[in-house]
C-alpha cells in the first residue's frame, strides 16, 4: 500500500476498499457458508486450518489490520487515528465479517505496549496481531470477585521459575484459550502492594479447566485451577508486586471494550438482538402502530438513550485515541450500558408476551428462542469487567471526587 499523507484520506479510504475486497474469501460472502464459529477467535488449534474464516484472518494480519493503529514493530499497520477510522468504515459499509476477535487485542496487547520489556513484546504482541494464541483473564477468584485485590493464587519465587497454586473463577473460554494472563498473590503481608501480574502458558502441567453452566444455556465461563504450575521467570510483565497498577488499567480497556458493543453498528453486548420498536410492532400493533402508549413511551426512551450512549462512547473513544487511553469515563459508560442492556432485554420480552418466554420447541420461533436467552445473558452486563456496584464507588470516587463515607 502507498504511504499516503494526511491530505490523502480520500485515496487512502479508494485503496482500502479495493484491498479489502480482494482479500475477503468469497465463501465469507454466503451467509450459509459453513465456518467453525470459534475459528474468529485464533489460536493454536487453527493454525494450520483452511478455514475461510482462519484465511481472512490471516490476509489482514499480514497487512497489520488486525491492531492497525498498532506500532509496525509489533505487527501492526500503524496507521493513524483518521486512516483507523478509514479502515473501520470501509469495513462497515463492506459488511465484512471481524478478521479476528481476540482479548489479547482487546485488553492484553494495549497494557502490554505500555508495561511490557522488549523482549515480551517481540515474544507475544505479533502472534496476538496474527491470531497464533488465544488469550483468557484471571482475575477473579471465588473469595475475591468484587474485591479484586482480595486475591490469593500464591505466587513463589524459586530461583529459577514461578511456582502457582491457587484457583480462578469467571475466567471467559478459559478451556479453550492457550494462554492467560492472570493476577498472583506474591506477597501475603500486603494487599494491592502485594500482587503481580503474570502470563501462563495453558498447557502448562497443572492447569485444569472446567466450564460452568449459565442460566441461558450457555457455558463461556470457567473455573480454572492451578496446582504447583511453573511458569518462566520472564513470564512476569512489570515489576514485582507492580501488578495491581496494572490489573485497574487493564479492566479500563475490558470496560471500554465491553462499552464498545454498544456503540455505532454495535449490538447490546450480550443483549438480545434485533430492532426493538420493529419487534414491539409485530407482536402488539394495529396496522403496523404500536398502540400500547406506555410500552410505546417506554421503547422510545430507551432507543433515545441508546442513541445518546453511543454518542457518547464515540466522544470518549476519540478522547482516548487523543490521550493517554481509556480514563475512568470507561466506568460511566459501562454502568450506564449495562443498565440500559438489561432494560432493553425486559422491554422485548414484554412486547413478545408469552411468546417471548419460550426455550424450546416447535411453538416458538428462533428469534423468540434468542430473545429469551438474550434477556437472560444480559443479567451478566451488571457483573463481568467489574459490577455496576464497584464502577458507582470508581465514579464516585475518581470522576466526582466524591470523600470516603465517614
Amino acid at each position: 500500500m502507498a504511504d499516503f499523507g494526511a491530505t490523502d484520506i480520500d485515496a487512502f479510504a479508494a485503496e482500502v476498499r479495493s484491498e479489502l475486497a480482494a482479500m475477503y474469501p468469497p465463501e465469507l460472502r454466503d451467509p450459509k457458508a459453513k465456518t467453525d464459529p470459534e475459528a474468529v477467535w485464533g489460536g493454536r488449534r487453527f493454525a494450520a486450518s483452511d478455514d475461510p474464516q482462519i484465511t481472512w484472518m490471516k490476509r489482514m494480519a499480514a497487512k497489520g489490520w488486525t491492531t492497525p493503529t498498532w506500532p509496525k514493530e509489533y505487527g501492526g499497520a500503524g496507521l493513524t487515528d483518521e486512516q483507523a477510522r478509514v479502515l473501520d468504515r470501509e469495513m462497515t459499509a463492506g459488511k465484512y465479517r471481524p478478521p479476528v476477535l481476540a482479548f489479547g487485542i482487546w485488553m492484553l496487547g494495549p497494557v502490554l505496549l505500555e508495561y511490557a520489556d522488549e523482549a515480551q513484546k517481540q515474544t507475544h504482541l505479533r502472534r496476538i496481531v496474527n491470531g497464533e494464541v488465544r488469550w483468557c483473564q484471571g482475575y477473579s477468584e471465588p473469595g475475591a470477585g468484587s474485591d479484586l485485590a482480595a486475591l490469593a493464587t500464591k505466587c513463589e519465587d524459586k530461583g529459577d521459575h514461578w511456582l502457582i497454586n491457587g484457583s480462578k473463577v469467571w475466567t471467559s473460554y478459559a478451556d479453550k484459550a492457550d494462554w492467560c494472563f492472570c493476577l498472583v498473590r506474591t506477597d501475603a503481608s500486603k494487599k494491592h502492594e502485594g500482587i503481580s501480574f503474570v502470563l501462563i502458558d495453558m498447557a502448562s502441567p497443572g492447569v485444569e479447566t472446567r466450564p460452568i453452566q449459565l442460566i441461558s444455556g450457555e457455558s463461556p465461563f470457567c473455573e480454572t485451577f492451578f496446582t504447583d504450575v511453573k511458569i518462566p521467570k520472564e513470564n512476569l510483565v512489570g515489576r514485582v508486586n507492580g501488578g495491581w497498577e496494572i490489573a485497574k488499567r487493564l479492566l479500563q480497556y475490558e470496560r471500554q471494550n465491553i462499552s464498545a458493543g454498544f456503540g455505532e453498528g454495535g449490538g447490546t453486548a450480550g443483549g438480545s438482538s434485533g430492532d426493538l420498536a420493529a419487534v414491539a410492532k409485530a407482536y402488539t400493533g394495529d396496522d403496523n402502530q404500536l398502540s400500547d402508549i406506555d410500552l410505546r413511551t417506554r421503547i422510545t426512551r430507551n432507543k433515545m438513550d441508546f442513541q445518546a450512549l453511543r454518542q457518547t462512547i464515540a466522544r470518549s473513544a476519540a478522547e482516548s485515541r487523543a490521550g493517554n487511553g481509556p480514563s475512568a469515563a470507561t466506568s460511566i459508560i459501562k454502568f450506564a450500558a449495562a443498565e440500559f442492556a438489561k432494560e432493553r432485554g425486559e422491554l422485548m420480552i414484554e412486547a413478545m408476551g408469552h411468546q417471548g418466554l419460550g426455550w424450546d420447541g416447535e411453538a416458538f420461533s428462533t428469534p423468540e428462542i434468542v430473545a429469551v436467552r438474550g434477556w437472560l445473558r444480559a443479567k451478566a452486563n451488571s457483573i463481568e469487567g467489574g459490577t455496576s456496584e464497584v464502577n458507582l464507588n470508581v465514579i464516585a470516587k475518581r470522576v466526582l471526587g466524591l470523600p470516603d463515607p465517614k
